[in-house]
């Protein structure tokens, strides 16, 4: 099966706004990314339609709860097929574990956050009385000791991932950019940097999803990593 580097973040709760962007992407070039905006809004119905199309799955709810509230919140979607979910690992050992354990019965991977791109070290220490690498750093080293399929991080934490990971475990990057730009987005790298350092799978937002030719941008992305 064809298994793309790229995820292309679909964030709308508009319908037609959300098949729109998905009318412009290719299942050869990209997986699908539905977080909490999109499904919140279009629900399972879309999860469906995305699969109808060729596309692999990323459901990215970043769950983070109590361990039963986690475990059962997954297996709830084994009516649909996800080939990769998010959970927090800030959420702890245990939460960990139990997602994983439904993860199993549902046939996907768990994928756990680490820190988030839109927080700058002035927000990790007010948070976690911690730089942002060194946050990263303990969330590894627990996503180590799970078994965990994967993790999320900025792609200026790839070094330590790959220090302190095991080789197996999937490194997938947001805050992928081509260049300078304004926006939430903190830590940032572009595509091919990224995949040099390491990463699994880029997820690109709006530099895709809000460019003005959709299907333009997606294969300069998915050129410039293999250039």
């Amino acid at each position: 099966m064809i298994n793309p580097k790229i995820i292309v973040a679909i964030d709308s709760y508009d319908y037609d706004q959300a098949i729109a962007i998905l009318d412009e992407l290719n299942p050869k070039l990209c997986q699908v990314k539905i977080g909490s905006v999109a499904f919140n809004a279009l629900g399972k119905n879309f999860l469906r339609t995305v699969q109808d199309r060729g596309f692999k799955i990323f459901l990215d709810l970043k769950l983070h709860d109590i361990p039963n509230t986690v475990h059962e919140t997954i297996l709830g979607f084994g009516d649909c097929y996800i080939d990769m979910l998010t959970i927090h690992l800030s959420g702890g050992k245990h939460m960990i574990s139990k997602a994983i354990e439904a993860a199993h019965h549902i046939n996907t991977k768990v994928i756990g956050v680490s820190v988030l791109t839109s927080l700058e070290d002035k927000d990790t220490r007010e948070l976690f009385q911690n730089t942002a690498r060194d946050q990263a750093t303990r969330l590894f080293q627990l996503a180590n000791e799970t078994g965990i399929d994967g993790i999320v991080c900025s792609p200026l934490e790839l070094d330590l991932a790959n220090k302190y990971l095991l080789p197996e475990v999937l490194k997938i990057t947001p805050g992928i950019r081509d260049s300078l730009v304004n926006d939430d987005q903190f830590r940032t790298m572009t595509a091919k940097e990224a995949i040099q350092n390491g990463a699994s799978y880029l997820v690109i937002g709006r530099p895709i999803s809000q460019a003005p030719n959709i299907s333009s941008a997606l294969e300069y992305f998915s050129s410039s990593i293999h250039e």
